[in-house]
C-alpha cells in the first residue's frame, strides 16, 4: 500500500509518518486490497476550534472500494487515530461481506406409500 501525507497549514511531528505508516499497514489483516491511501492534515487557525482544531481525513485510492474516513482532534494523533478507527469499520464491514458463508441446503424426500 502507498501512502501519501498532504499537510494543509500544518506542521507535522518527525514521527507521526512512521506512525501513520505502521498503523495504516495493519489494516492489511483483512483481505481488502487497497492501492493507495491518502491522508490529508489540516489545522484550523481560529483558536475557538480549540478541540477541533486538527482533523485527518483519509481516501483510498486505486483499484478495489473507495473509501473515505474523517476524524477531529485536539492534536494530529488523536484526530488521526479516531481516522483510522472509522477506516477499520468500513474495512471489517467489506471483509465481512466478502467471506464465503457455506450454506447448507436441506433436501427432503416425500414418499408416500
Amino acid at each position: 500500500m502507498q501512502i501519501v501525507l498532504h499537510t494543509r497549514n500544518a506542521q507535522l511531528a518527525e514521527d507521526f509518518g512512521e506512525i501513520a505508516t505502521e498503523k495504516l499497514k495493519s489494516l492489511s489483516r483483512f483481505n481488502v486490497h487497497i492501492e493507495a491511501m491518502k491522508v490529508e492534515i489540516k489545522h484550523e487557525n481560529n483558536p475557538r476550534q480549540g478541540k477541533r482544531s486538527h482533523s485527518v481525513t483519509l481516501t483510498s485510492h486505486g483499484a478495489g472500494p473507495f473509501m473515505r474516513a474523517e476524524g477531529v482532534g485536539f492534536n494530529d494523533l488523536a484526530a488521526f487515530d479516531k481516522a483510522v478507527a472509522s477506516l477499520e469499520l468500513q474495512i471489517r464491514k467489506i471483509h465481512e461481506r466478502s467471506k464465503d458463508v457455506p450454506r447448507e441446503t436441506v433436501i427432503t424426500h416425500l414418499v408416500i406409500d
